[in-house]
């Protein structure tokens, strides 16, 4: 086979392939790059020495069996076969679903989360979102210091576990979704730099360094990004990919990446003839991320929703800490701001940033689908202190409300693993180090960080202690028992709904005039022919209604709720939501 490298700087290249050396020659068509032919199979361990030093990983190595610093192993996709047959699952009409590998299950492996689906497919979602897979050092982690960015995290199962689980989804009508890191790359075990300008001190990032994405030798990191995203697409046979953190890909060329990428994804999904798209986590609020590229846009699919979570939560839990600041002044008006035109920060003052922030969204142009609304993630649950979920200190009517404006908004909706029914298990910080130093430094810088704001450095998990990822994974026995059996239940009927109703699944704007607000905040608001109310106050609360519509039916409700007369309000009582089928006179 071909082995192949790009090392720029280099003056000699050898490749160490199953226990054989052998000079690697330059490519006169590409610059920068060296080749060699050598037999090798599936599984052959290889690796590349530069200018007689140690043997590094190949920087698009498929598999590392030993780890980020190991020998890389080739892998030889045509021994997956083909799968079942999978035409493709778009994003409009989704409902996503969020998963930690490492802890959706106790095992914590491709295998035994794929165990899991029919779960999921009963639940109704329609595609699963992975969190990163690369390799990190260790065995447990998040996955956001990954390193080998084409490779798969071998206690999870590696690349065969991996498509294991794919075939699995998509057997049972699930597409799957896969986080990418593309903005830094993990302290440990990243061996880029020694072969070539992946890094550039033009630009830094909060992890340092920032990617070369514009500076000398750009084109070629470019294009390993982009390449390494387009073989999850091919070679897994993924749905879509989130990217994380795009904000940070610091880029001042004359094309930016992302539309670069979005052009490039949009190119294999029409050569294989099915469906894929990228979802950005942004905080720039940014219309120009969604924008398509014939009109100045980066053309990227969809977007993340922080706007809409910050409302959600401070409307249920009352908190106005760092940025729910700009959001709790006025609950009802923020969540009724963001429900109406998808951002709250569209050029508004953000007393948290200092300044005025973000951009406003057109409607005419931008359906609303390409947003993503949540009441919980993993950013939004594992970067608190002790990683509590809202079910640590909300009702079951409470979560019932929220799951209900999660998947009644116009927004593409997104759950959080556990979320449907109420797990009472945190998701806390965790990571598995094999450098005692950085393991140290990790420890108390989280400690000092949730210090500053107030927390005894005591309580603060140790993100080191196997525990912290213990106590992290899912119990499946709550599912069975109450009140988790309940919130379950009404999940279940939301999601069901929005399948059969489509404008449930339109993903188009409110109307002109809504939602309809009242303290509490109780806010209702028309989807098609259904009417979606939601009091989230500790009290009964009247929602005013449309004098010229008749409302014919009670579709589903959290707690009893009576039609209301004509002319008349609605009755929610304390912590409900309700769906009403709705007929204009």
């Amino acid at each position: 086979m071909l082995f192949e490298v790009w090392a720029p700087q280099a003056g000699r290249v050898d490749l160490h392939a199953d226990g054989a050396a052998y000079a690697m020659d330059p490519d006169p068509a590409r610059p920068g790059w060296w080749c060699r032919e050598a037999s090798a199979d599936d599984g052959s361990r290889y690796g590349f020495a530069l200018d007689g030093g140690p043997v590094r990983p190949d920087p698009r190595s498929r598999r590392q069996p030993d780890g980020p610093d190991g020998m890389s192993a080739v892998v030889d996709f045509a021994r997956f076969g083909s799968g079942p047959k999978w035409p493709g699952r778009g994003l409009p009409g989704a409902v996503l679903y969020e998963l930690h590998v490492g802890t959706f299950t106790h095992e914590g492996t491709f295998d035994a989360a794929a165990g899991r689906l029919p779960h999921l497919a009963e639940l109704g979602v329609t595609h699963v979102e992975l969190m990163p897979v690369c390799p990190f050092p260790g065995t447990h982690g998040w996955g956001y210091e990954g390193v080998s960015l084409w490779a798969v995290h071998e206690p999870y199962g590696g690349p065969a576990g991996l498509r294991r689980f794919v075939d699995a989804a998509h057997a049972l009508g699930l597409g799957v979704v896969l986080d990418v890191v593309h903005n830094h790359l993990g302290p440990s075990g990243n061996h880029l730099p020694a072969f070539g300008p992946y890094f550039t001190d033009t630009h830094h990032t909060p992890w340092g360094a920032a990617v070369n994405l514009d500076a000398p030798g750009s084109a070629e990191v470019r294009a390993y990004l982009t390449g390494s995203a387009l073989a999850w697409l091919r070679d897994y046979g993924l749905d879509g990919l989130r990217l994380d953190a795009v904000h940070a890909l610091a880029d001042s060329g004359p094309k930016h990446f992302l539309a670069e990428l979005s052009a490039a994804v949009d190119g294999l999904a029409r050569r294989l003839g099915r469906p894929l798209f990228l979802i950005a986590e942004s905080d720039l609020n940014d219309p120009a991320t969604t924008r398509a590229r014939e009109a100045g846009g980066m053309g990227v699919h969809a977007q993340w929703n922080d706007d809409f979570h910050h409302a959600l939560h401070t409307a249920l839990t009352g908190e106005s800490q760092g940025y729910y600041a700009d959001f709790a002044a006025d609950p009802a008006g923020a969540l009724a701001k963001t429900l109406r035109g998808g951002f709250f920060h569209d050029g508004t003052y953000s007393a948290f940033r200092g300044r005025r922030h973000g951009h406003p969204l057109d409607r005419r142009g931008a359906p609303a689908h390409r947003l993503l609304g949540y009441a919980q993630t993993h950013d939004q649950v594992g970067n608190r202190a002790l990683g509590d979920r809202l079910s640590a200190r909300l009702s079951p009517g409470a979560l019932a409300c929220a799951a209900a404006l999660v998947l009644g908004a116009p927004f593409t909706p997104m759950l959080f693993m556990g979320e449907e029914w109420g797990a009472r298990t945190p998701w806390q910080f965790f990571t598995d180090h094999t450098d005692p130093q950085l393991a140290e430094a990790v420890r108390t810088g989280r400690r000092r960080e949730f210090a500053a704001h107030g927390w005894p450095e005591e309580e603060i998990p140790d993100p080191q202690d196997p525990a912290t990822r213990l106590r992290s994974c899912l119990d499946w026995t709550e599912p069975g028992r109450e009140p988790h059996a309940s919130l379950l239940a009404w999940y279940r009927q939301l999601i069901a709904l929005r399948r059969a109703e489509p404008a449930l699944a339109a993903g188009e704007w409110l109307g002109e005039g809504e939602p309809t607000v009242v303290p509490g905040p109780c806010v209702g608001f028309r989807r098609g022919a259904l009417f979606v109310a939601v009091n989230l106050a500790d009290r009964p609360v009247e929602l005013p209604t449309a004098p010229d519509v008749t409302y014919e039916e009670v579709v589903a409700a959290w707690r009893p709720v009576a039609l209301p007369e004509a002319g008349g309000s609605l009755r929610l009582p304390a912590e409900t939501a309700a769906v009403l089928r709705c007929l204009e006179r």
